[in-house]
């Protein structure tokens, strides 16, 4: 008996680890075609040739993909997660659910923790290296010797970040020698920490510029405006500057470059307030207003959340992120608000998301990354998966840091050595919370500052953004500025 129930169990044993790799599996490879058809869209079509660049540009286009779909993972992971432990908690004796389980979700935890250290250090380090590389001096010119250029170029690499790893090691921790179980763990440690840095860059920024996309994507409502007279101007200046176009003379002060690219702008204002005049009453009047006070209490309720978890930080040792382990996946509830602070928690942390990545190309210095539709090289598409990949990376540490949910983190996630500071923690809340609350006083503000600086005559010395921006519109076709 003992040795048939010996058997038994090695039998469930092996069909749930078979049910897990092809739930795994299957969920990867939905995120990779996900991920395939976005970077297509905008990968520049010029680089499809067929020769020796093909073969490494299509390589490359792989590796990348593989990393945009783990960092696809990364982000639906803490949400999964979350909504997994209340589906447990709703249906525990449900015969159709036993697959989702805490077996599953910590093999999911820790495969994006060992993918993602695999496309950050490895694939996309060489995908960058081969797609530049040329081959050595003297070597017969092809895929091997690019291949070997850039193998050489990985141990160099690995080289210098070991070496400056150890170094930084040993100023804290003299004994530590072991590779595995310290240099690695530690090296990971720092780019968690530089990424969620990068976030409390970002995600303050994207959570004010939110309200300037939206705004931009939906309609807006026309209060004391007369679209028909506005089309009718923009019209006229339209059909001006194609005469001038084909009746351009050397005597004219423009090139045709630059009426061109004045033209394109005409017809761009003239699509934008076509479609304003076209959209319906409840469009205009309804959807607009809504969706913007929709963002105004998702902000809130972050920094609100924030606040709260710095006041508990203070108070409880239990609100550290490496603090006490909470009970396992379908124990308990980690809301209190149950499967609705649970659903609250998922939005929240999706918008963190979206507005981490906008701010992130919101800033000036990433400003050259935004990806253009059918015209980005390929360089740019790995620079923009490897951006993209710390931050999704960095989102759970951050979710859990900022108190946005109390999920424990899981695998390696929850291993950092920085998450036990109690002085980082609390500065990290300080932090975001400050500088979200000035980037949303500076955004609602700006329109009464601008009008204070015209009515004191600063206007002029360029001291806001708005200034800057009506200052760089585009010249009409006669020469003056035109206000529509």
């Amino acid at each position: 008996m003992e040795g048939q129930d010996e058997v038994s169990a090695r039998e469930q044993h092996f069909h749930s680890q078979v049910r897990e790799s092809t739930i795994c599996f299957l969920i990867f490879a939905i995120l990779y075609i996900i991920s395939y058809f976005i970077i297509t869209r905008y990968k520049r079509k010029s680089d499809e040739q067929e020769d020796e660049d093909a073969v490494v540009n299509r390589i490359s286009l792989f590796l990348s993909t593989f990393t945009l779909a783990v960092s696809a993972g990364a982000v639906l992971l803490l949400p999964f997660s979350i909504i997994s432990n209340e589906v447990l908690l709703a249906f525990p004796q449900n015969y159709y659910i036993q697959w989702l389980n805490g077996s599953l979700i910590h093999g999911l935890w820790n495969l994006a923790s060992l993918f993602s250290n695999l496309c950050l250090f490895v694939l996309m380090p060489f995908a960058f290296f081969f797609l530049e590389s040329e081959g050595f001096a003297g070597l017969k010119k092809g895929i091997r010797a690019r291949i070997l250029e850039t193998l050489v170029m990985l141990l160099l690499l690995a080289l210098l970040i070991f070496g400056m790893v150890w170094v930084a090691s040993t100023l804290i921790d003299s004994d530590a020698a072991n590779l595995w179980e310290f240099y690695l763990p530690y090296l990971y440690s720092c780019i968690s920490l530089l990424g969620c840095l990068l976030l409390l860059l970002c995600t303050p920024v994207g959570l004010s510029r939110m309200f300037t996309v939206m705004g931009q994507l939906l309609v807006k409502p026309a209060i004391l405006e007369d679209l028909d007279e506005q089309i009718y101007m923009i019209t006229l200046e339209e059909e001006a500057l194609q005469r001038r176009l084909h009746g351009l003379s050397s005597s004219v002060g423009y090139n045709v470059t630059e009426l061109e690219q004045e033209l394109e702008n005409v017809k761009t204002l003239k699509t934008k307030l076509e479609r304003r005049k076209k959209a319906s009453a409840w469009e205009r009047n309804l959807v607009y207003p809504a969706v913007m006070i929709l963002l105004l209490i998702e902000t809130s309720i972050s920094v609100l959340l924030v606040a709260c978890n710095i006041l508990c930080l203070l108070v409880d040792e239990t609100a550290m992120p490496k603090g006490t382990r909470g009970p396992g996946i379908g124990s308990a509830s980690l809301s209190t608000f149950g499967f609705v602070g649970a659903a609250l928690e998922i939005i929240l942390i999706f918008y963190l998301m979206v507005s981490s990545v906008v701010g992130f190309y919101s800033l000036r210095f990433f400003g050259n990354f935004t990806p253009k539709k059918d015209d980005t090289t390929m360089t740019k598409i790995i620079g923009n998966c490897v951006s993209i990949l710390v931050l999704s990376s960095a989102l759970p540490v951050m979710s859990r840091t900022l108190g946005i949910t109390r999920f424990d983190l899981l695998g390696d996630f929850g291993r950092f050595n920085w998450l036990g500071n109690f002085y980082i923690v609390l500065s990290y809340n300080l932090l975001f919370a400050i500088m979200t609350t000035l980037c949303l006083i500076r955004k609602f503000t700006s329109a009464v500052r601008e009008e204070l600086f015209k009515a004191l005559g600063l206007h002029k010395l360029h001291l806001s953004d708005t200034s800057r921006d009506s200052e760089t519109t585009k010249p009409s076709a006669n020469g003056h500025q035109k206000a529509l």
